[in-house]
């Protein structure tokens, strides 16, 4: 019954908050201020988990391999389970899943409208500044994909009003073929004239002039798209008044590592306002954070100050892929938070005056910082993390600290803060 309910609720909230109209609904007293990155703490928002029923047709996307067959034991992706105690009713998508005492384990849709309000709530509420939406540039040509990413941003637009955060769009270039990155100047030119996105009280603003991010610059691993479309878009951005962020590999100042080995590089490089290097995996322990702070972001820092371009280094709390691609469970550990702290005191050594926490619901490769069980299903040889016995919203709490850390509001120390 549940599933018929939120179907209605998702069809009339996207009929409701179409393009270019925006709920009346009253925003946060308290809201974050939109007109700078400077001294934010911004998470990666995914938005692209599907439950059957919820009235997107994608199935079970990106909770189960094969999206359209049941989620059950078998059929599964992700490595982490949403703690789902405070969700309603109709939030709430039955998976073959079983818990211990033989219930059934349950997830949400990022689809519902309501979900999306819960989340940026807990942004607010444990001091998140906002979140970057991830917009995925080769979805954008299916029909049911853009629907439901269409959906999420707009209920992201009223989620952050209603919070108090910020936003901003992401656009993530991987998957695109060559010839395809200048669709993502027409999405956006849409967005912009037809939506009026950067209109909105709680878009995130720089410099004076609205951000945009584009993922997927410069990497080796050989993308069909080029450097030279690249150039075109953040040229097109620029002239449309943007403040232009550029995801970018962690080699990318040397051309090292996973950083594609082409002269042009540095050149679509400079375009940037920007720049945002991709860390995940590319350090495992506390130490090796630290090392990677002095040796890479401190001269990467200084790199982009000799350009009069911003740095906003990436940090994430673990990673984990066990059933999305196979190998250990718990491959880079959390550490009871230690790991992330690491990054974060690694990044304000640096010099780091702002911060990107991947992700904020990435339970696919356990990178997730939002509220997250202890008690996930165990039955039928299931096999997912914890929180290592820490409150669901430890990592909330912690990310909003790393912001207080970035902005001086507190002293820099390698020991946890506080709870």
């Amino acid at each position: 019954m549940h599933r018929l309910i939120c179907c209605v609720i998702i069809l009339c909230a996207f009929d409701l908050h179409g393009e270019g109209a925006m709920p009346a609904d009253e925003p946060a007293k308290s809201a974050a201020d939109a007109q700078t990155l400077t001294g934010k703490v911004m998470c990666g928002y995914q938005g692209w988990f599907n439950g059957e029923g919820d009235g997107a047709n994608l199935g079970w996307k990106h909770w189960a391999r094969q999206r359209m067959k049941p989620f059950a034991p078998g059929n599964v992706t992700v490595d982490l389970w949403p703690d789902m105690s405070e969700y309603t009713a109709e939030e709430k998508f039955t998976t073959g899943f079983q818990h211990a005492d033989g219930s059934h384990a349950e997830v949400f849709s990022s689809v519902h409208p309501e979900t999306v309000r819960r989340h940026f709530r807990w942004m607010r509420e444990h001091g998140i500044d906002g979140a970057f939406i991830q917009r995925f540039a080769n979805g954008l040509a299916h029909d049911a994909e853009r629907r439901h990413t269409d959906a999420v941003l707009q209920s992201v637009r009223s989620a952050s009003q209603l919070s108090g955060t910020v936003y901003a769009v992401m656009y993530d270039l991987s998957g695109l073929k060559a010839g395809g990155v200048a669709g993502v100047g027409e999405d956006w030119r849409n967005l912009r004239t037809e939506w009026n996105l950067t209109t909105d009280r709680s878009y995130l603003h720089h410099e004076g002039k609205p951000v945009v991010a584009v993922w997927g610059v410069g990497f080796n691993d050989d993308r069909d798209y080029t450097l030279a479309e690249c150039h075109q878009l953040i040229t097109r951005l620029k002239s449309d008044g943007c403040t232009v962020m550029l995801g970018v590999p962690t080699g990318w100042r040397d051309g090292s590592r996973d950083a594609a080995r082409d002269p042009r590089l540095q050149e679509v490089l400079a375009l940037a306002d920007v720049l945002s290097p991709w860390t995940i995996g590319r350090y495992r322990t506390p130490d090796e954070a630290a090392r990677h702070g002095e040796r890479v972001w401190k001269p990467d820092l200084e790199w982009c100050r000799e350009r009069r371009i911003d740095f906003l280094p990436v940090v994430y709390p673990g990673f984990s892929w066990h059933n999305l691609h196979g190998g250990p469970l718990d491959d880079i550990p959390r550490l009871k938070g230690q790991f992330l702290w690491s990054q974060v005191a690694a990044a304000k050594r640096a010099g780091a005056q702002m911060l990107y926490v991947a992700m904020f619901d990435e339970v696919d490769e356990g990178t997730a910082i939002f509220k997250c069980t202890n008690q996930p299903p165990t039955a039928n040889g299931a096999q997912f993390l914890t929180y290592e016995g820490l409150p669901p919203d430890f990592y909330l709490h912690l990310t909003g600290q790393a912001g207080r850390l970035i902005r001086d509001e507190i002293p820099l120390s390698d020991s946890l803060p506080t709870p």
